[in-house]
C-alpha cells in the first residue's frame, strides 16, 4: 500500500465528514474491496449502481434518458423507458469516436448528484468516512470533491479474464474496453493510497484494514 499525502487534494469538507475516492481499472475487484472497507465502518456509494438505477425500467421517463435519446436518438431507450445497453454499445464502442465523450458528459452529472445525495444520506446517518465507487474517477470530475484518493489494482492478465468471466465476452472486447480507461500507470501515479488485489482474501482483508486506519486518521486529524 503507498500512501502519499496531497496538499493540493480539493477536498469537500464539511464539520467530521470526509469523502473518498475509490477507482480502478475495469476487473481489478473495486466492488469486493469496497464490501471490505463496509466491514470497517466505511460505505460507499456505488456510481454504477446509480446509473443503472436511473436507466432502468420506469412509468417516467428520466431526466438523463431524456437527453441519452436527444443525443443518440430511440434506438437506445426501450418501451419500459430504460436504456437499451446492447444499442448503445454498439454506438459508444463503434465507429462514432465522440459517442463515449457525449455519453459520458451526460450521464455524469445525473450520476454525481444522486452521489452527493447518498453520501449526504451517509453523513447524516454518523458515518465519517465515506467511499465514492467510481470507476471513471477522474473523468466525471468527481475526484475533486475527495479528500483523497484510493486506486484498486490487479495484474493486466487477472483482469482481463475477471472481464471475461464476468460479463461473457471475447478477450478481443475485454482488451477494447480497457483500452477506452485510464491505464494501471496513471491511476497509479493519481492515487494516494494504492491497493494491490493480487493476493489471498486474509492478505487483502489486512490491506483494507491498514488503508482504513490511515484514513480514520486523516479524518480525526483533519476534520474533527
Amino acid at each position: 500500500m503507498k500512501y502519499d499525502y496531497n496538499e493540493d487534494v480539493c477536498a469537500l469538507k464539511r464539520e467530521g465528514v470526509m469523502l473518498v475516492g475509490l477507482c480502478g481499472r475495469s476487473g481489478s475487484g473495486k466492488g469486493y474491496v469496497s464490501a471490505l472497507f463496509q466491514k470497517e465502518g466505511i460505505p460507499s456509494v456505488d456510481t454504477d449502481a446509480v446509473y443503472r438505477e436511473m436507466t432502468s425500467a420506469s412509468d417516467v421517463v428520466s431526466e438523463c434518458m431524456v437527453e441519452l435519446v436527444e443525443r443518440f436518438g430511440t434506438c437506445v431507450i426501450n418501451p419500459d423507458n430504460s436504456l437499451n445497453r446492447v444499442a448503445m454499445r454498439s454506438l459508444v464502442f463503434g465507429d462514432d469516436k465522440q459517442a463515449l465523450s457525449d455519453l459520458n458528459s451526460i450521464t455524469h452529472k445525473h450520476i454525481l448528484k444522486k452521489t452527493e445525495e447518498i453520501a449526504e444520506y451517509y453523513f447524516e446517518s454518523g458515518y465519517g468516512v465515506v467511499l465514492v465507487d467510481a470507476p471513471l474517477l477522474y473523468e466525471s470530475g468527481f475526484d475533486k470533491k475527495c479528500r483523497c484518493v484510493i486506486s484498486v489494482t490487479a495484474p493486466e492478465d487477472t483482469i482481463i479474464e475477471r472481464i471475461i468471466r464476468r460479463d461473457g465476452i471475447s478477450r478481443e472486447d475485454a482488451e477494447k474496453r480497457l483500452k477506452t480507461q485510464l491505464s494501471a500507470t496513471e491511476l497509479l501515479e493519481k492515487a494516494d493510497f494504492v491497493i494491490h488485489n493480487d493476493c489471498e482474501k486474509d492478505e487483502l482483508i489486512n490491506r483494507v484494514r491498514a488503508c482504513a486506519r490511515e484514513l480514520f486518521a486523516i479524518r480525526n486529524r483533519e476534520y474533527n
